[in-house]
């Protein structure tokens, strides 16, 4: 699953070549915020990271990735323990998700949007917060065991 990650990464890049410093930080601070339990943060992040992100193209992907994870913070936050089906990434948004399956190969439809999401706004915030790297560095085993969750249904296994 490492190179799957690095080959996923190094797609991104071309996607998301860069972002002003704090935008790129309220990025990286939105998964980290999540990832930390911090729901409240991370709502913030999010709400933040939104505002800041200009609308075009592979930008909706991250915008859609940001409102899945602050709709689930919100709802881990109020102590709901159900993933929000609400928001998901449409079809047109697939290219800029790191674990594309049908949609019969699914088992879990609100883990698969909420961990597509924090997998594209991990990569989009190693790719463009240098000043985050080591943070985010912290946290690649966490989205190795997200993708290796995805092995067999990718073939991988």
């Amino acid at each position: 699953m490492e190179q799957f990650l690095t080959a996923y990464i190094n797609r991104m890049r071309d996607y998301f070549p860069g972002f002003p410093e704090a935008t790129a930080h309220e990025i990286a601070s939105a998964f980290l915020a999540f990832r930390f339990g911090l729901y409240n943060n991370a709502i913030h992040e999010c709400t933040n990271a939104l505002s800041l992100i200009p609308d075009s193209g592979s930008n909706a992907a991250l915008k859609r990735a940001l409102s899945i994870v602050r709709a689930n913070a919100t709802n881990l936050e109020n102590a709901q323990f159900t993933q929000d089906l609400t928001i998901a990434f449409p079809e047109e948004e697939r290219p800029y998700i790191a674990i594309n399956l049908p949609p019969d190969k699914v088992e879990d439809p609100g883990s698969f949007q909420l961990d597509n999401a924090l997998v594209l706004i991990y990569a989009v915030a190693l790719i463009t917060s240098p000043d985050d790297e080591e943070t985010l560095a912290e946290h690649h085993k966490f989205v190795i065991r997200l993708l290796a969750g995805y092995k067999q249904a990718l073939g991988m296994g």
